[in-house]
């Protein structure tokens, strides 16, 4: 394992993402974005300083990926939060984010999540270090990154669109035809297209362990994350006839996989 690059990284992780001191929730949130972006470029920047067989055209391009990734999560959450108060609003009720937490608790959460965004963006680091050249799979790997980010963003918007045009109902229409939660859809597809894309560079059991386990945590944080938002939907819209046939016709987060609920009933 490269210890010290991965150091370097996980330094580079821990201090964009420190602005969940601010407010707790942006360690998960904007911090992450802030995070993926910037460990991205930094990876970039060692394999220009250390030098590296692997083509640099991956690399760039994997950087790229994670910055267009990371610019697009944290503008999208900032721009929504400042502009929208209803959004502020479910915020602090989700979060309980008036409360100030005690510093170790925040200390905590920091070190951890800053460990799994490093995890997150080894791939590409191994890929300096091993001196990986091959080209195929990261290709695949890159495309499915890409229609996993264009998906997370369209319905994204799509949800915006569908609440400000009806502010007391979930979005039901465009991509949230096909699951519910189309925006963690694309959040596991772009870290597939990640996780695949360094298939053929993992060299050490080490590496491959870091690389599954930031991939299925992604993963168990999404489906966490459809089932924290399900509870709330059903506390505001439980008596909603329109909503509860919408909910149980509909799989939660992946098309065609009849899974509808991740709530205990």
């Amino acid at each position: 394992m490269p210890w010290d690059l991965l150091g370097i990284l996980a330094i580079v992780c821990a201090v964009l993402c420190a602005v969940g001191f601010y407010k707790f929730v942006y360690f998960l949130s904007i911090g992450y974005g802030f995070a993926v972006a910037g460990g991205g470029i930094a990876v970039f920047i060692m394999a220009l300083v250390v030098g590296t067989e692997a083509p640099l055209w991956v690399l760039l391009v994997q950087a790229a990926l994670f910055l267009a990734y990371g610019i697009r999560l944290s503008g999208f959450l900032l721009v929504r939060e400042i502009k929208n108060a209803a959004y502020r609003k479910t915020l602090k009720e989700a979060t309980g984010n008036e409360k100030k937490m005690p510093f170790f608790v925040l200390f905590t959460i920091w070190v951890c999540v800053a460990i799994l965004y490093t995890a997150q963006v080894s791939p590409m680091l191994f890929r300096v270090t091993n001196n990986t050249t091959g080209v195929i799979l990261p290709v695949i790997g890159f495309a499915v990154s890409v229609f996993g980010l264009i998906l997370e963003s369209i319905a994204d918007n799509q949800k915006s669109a569908q609440k400000k045009e009806n502010p007391d109902m979930v979005a039901t229409k465009g991509l949230y035809k096909m699951c519910r939660c189309p925006n963690y859809l694309g959040e596991i597809i772009f870290w597939t297209g990640v996780f695949v894309s360094g298939i053929n560079t993992y060299s050490t059991v080490g590496q491959w362990i870091t690389a599954i386990i930031a991939y299925i945590c992604i993963v168990f944080i999404m489906f966490n994350g459809a089932q924290r938002l399900e509870k709330r939907q059903m506390a505001r819209y439980g008596d909603n006839k329109e909503y509860n046939d919408y909910a149980n016709k509909t799989p939660i987060i992946i098309p065609l996989l009849p899974i509808y609920h991740l709530n205990k009933q």
